[in-house]
């Protein structure tokens, strides 16, 4: 498995000073979706809707929402 390209744009276009350690997104080599974000699993494991469910490996992360706007044109629609 490979990162093929970034989805939307890199962390200092979207206002990082460093760019270095932001949330960000990528499309892997297989069509899968790779994101970097802030672990809040703790926080939001139990306040998933009745039909949502994690496995144990499974882990819930947040990207700001600035993140995934910029990545909207990126995200194929098939």
């Amino acid at each position: 498995m490979k990162i093929v390209r970034r989805i939307g744009v890199p962390p200092t276009a979207r206002g990082s000073m460093s760019g270095q350690t932001c949330p960000d997104i990528f499309e892997l080599s297989d069509g899968n979706f790779a994101i970097i974000g802030t672990d809040a699993t703790e926080t939001l494991d139990g306040k998933l809707p009745p039909d949502a469910a994690r496995a144990e490996y499974e882990r819930i992360v947040v990207i700001d929402r600035k993140t995934l706007i910029h990545a909207k044109t990126d995200i194929p629609d098939v």
